[in-house]
This record gives C-alpha cells, sequence and structure tokens, in this order.
C-alpha cells in the first residue's frame, strides 16, 4: 500500500509539474505571438486629420524636420520637404534610380548629374535635407506657395502635381515633429530590446539639433529645451524609438510610453527637460 501511495504522489507530482510547464510554454508563446502581431506604425494626430509611416520612414520625416529646425525654418519648409521625399522615395534612403533618372539617389532622388552632389555625399541624409532646404530658401515667398509648387520649383520633377497627394501628410507630420503641435506624434511599436545607448542617441541628436545641452542620468538622456524646441526633440525620440530602444518619452508635464497604448499621458517631468530612457539591460544589475 504504501509503495502504491508513493507511486500515486509521484504521478501527481509529474503531472502538476507538466501541467505548469505546459502553462509557462504556453504564456510565452502567447506573448511572442502578440508581439509579433503587432502592427508597428507611427502616426501624427491633429484635430480630425491623422497620417501614418512606418516606423523607418517616421525616422527620416524626423530627419528633415529636425534639419528645418536647426536651420530656423519654418514648419512649412519641412512640410514641403517631408511630402517630396515621400513622392521620390517613399521616405527611404534608397541607393537607385528610375529610367527617367538613372543616377538619382537618396531621400530625394538628387542626381549627381544636375549639380547636387556627389553620389556618396546625396546618400548622407543630412547632406540630402540641407541641400534640399538650400535651393527652397532660394524661391521667393516659398512659405506661401502650394505644397507641390515649392516642391517642383526644387526638383523639376516629369510629375509635377505628384507632390500634392502628400500633402497633408506632410503638413502634419511636420507640425509635431517640429514642435508646433505637441503630443501630435505616437508610435505603436513592439517591446524593446536591450541594446540602448545613451551615448549614440546624444550624438545623433546633437547631428539633428545642432549644440543642445544634454546630460545622462542612468539610463536617461536629459536635455535641457523648453518650448516647441522639447516638444521637438520629444517626438524625435519617439519616432526614433525603435532604432534607439526607447522605452519612454517625458517632456512638459507629459509622458510617451512605449507599452502603452493610449498616447501621451500625465507625466512628473518638470519643465525645461526631455527625458528619454532607454532599454540597456542593466536595469537591476
Amino acid at each position: 500500500m504504501a509503495r502504491r501511495r508513493a507511486l500515486r504522489r509521484l504521478a501527481v507530482l509529474v503531472l502538476t509539474l507538466a501541467l505548469v510547464a505546459g502553462g509557462i510554454y504556453s504564456a510565452v508563446f502567447f506573448l511572442q505571438r502578440s508581439e509579433t502581431l503587432v502592427s508597428e506604425r507611427c502616426r501624427a494626430v491633429i484635430d480630425q486629420q491623422t497620417a501614418e509611416l512606418a516606423p523607418d520612414q517616421a525616422v527620416y520625416a524626423s530627419l528633415i524636420t529636425a534639419v528645418a529646425v536647426q536651420r530656423g525654418l519654418p514648419p512649412r519648409a519641412a512640410s514641403i520637404a517631408i511630402a517630396t521625399a515621400m513622392q521620390e522615395s517613399k521616405l527611404r534612403n534608397i541607393d537607385h534610380g528610375d529610367q527617367a533618372g538613372p543616377d538619382s539617389r537618396g531621400l530625394f532622388q538628387q542626381r549627381p548629374s544636375q549639380g547636387w552632389g556627389t553620389e556618396a555625399q546625396i546618400m548622407d541624409p543630412y547632406y540630402a535635407a540641407n541641400a534640399f532646404y538650400d535651393a527652397l530658401v532660394k524661391i521667393p515667398g516659398y512659405e506661401s506657395l502650394e505644397i507641390t509648387d515649392a516642391a517642383q520649383r526644387v526638383q523639376r520633377s516629369a510629375y509635377p502635381t505628384a507632390y500634392a497627394q502628400h500633402e497633408e501628410m506632410g503638413r502634419t507630420f511636420a507640425s509635431g515633429l517640429s514642435g508646433q503641435t505637441p503630443e501630435a506624434v505616437q508610435c505603436t511599436l513592439r517591446a524593446a530590446g536591450t541594446g540602448g545607448d545613451t551615448a549614440a542617441l546624444s550624438a545623433e541628436l546633437g547631428q539633428a539639433y545642432g549644440a543642445l545641452e544634454m546630460a545622462v542620468e542612468g539610463e536617461t538622456l536629459v536635455v535641457e529645451a523648453t518650448g516647441s524646441e522639447a516638444w521637438s526633440v520629444a517626438q524625435w525620440a519617439v519616432a526614433n524609438a525603435k532604432g534607439f530602444d526607447v522605452t519612454q518619452v517625458e517632456v512638459a508635464g507629459r509622458s510617451w510610453t512605449r507599452t502603452s497604448r493610449d498616447g501621451w499621458q500625465e507625466s512628473a517631468a518638470p519643465d525645461g527637460q526631455v527625458r528619454i530612457t532607454v532599454a540597456t539591460g542593466n536595469s537591476g544589475s
């Protein structure tokens, strides 16, 4: 009898362990599948207008806008540039042209043969954006022109009306990414990895905006900024959250959190700072 009871207890223990293991496996599988099913998108929302971009497109939209901010250009300039890049390259830094312009390259499909620079220069998104703005600001009254008209005067495209279809998207993202409209830009992303690097983040911000006062507090990069500049930096950080493993962005009493699907929420973030937290894998070590 004692042996039978021992065998029963052993069988119950084995069954219990199997159920626990099965439960853990199911939970992990469900979580992994849930992450896989997340449709990663970035959107800008202003009043009733919503525009969407893939995360990699949002990165370039934020770069184009940051260059405009660094140069002291109005959000209208960024609207024109974003719409132009969307038409020319789908907001991606492509290394090829088309039949009409076989040597076209980069975000704006600029051509070495037309004096835009060398292929290597044009493939540098910062160079390309600055080259576009150099040409744009030479157009008298470009701020009051229709986006398609201003873009065509810079690009001299064979399809001059095509830029118009991206006007609302360009305007909406430029307004948020320039800081003109707070809380406009938010991204839905999968869970962060552990590759966050505040030094790399700081270097990229410096290239995008020029001189910024920054400091590191653990896994958080603290940027001293106020007003529209603060909101521009904050929404740039959201647009770049996927590549830099950003988990939270705080500014002016508001916070965007990667795991939340509810947009910007109340926060204890002080005025005068943008706090960008990344996942490094060092927590608790």
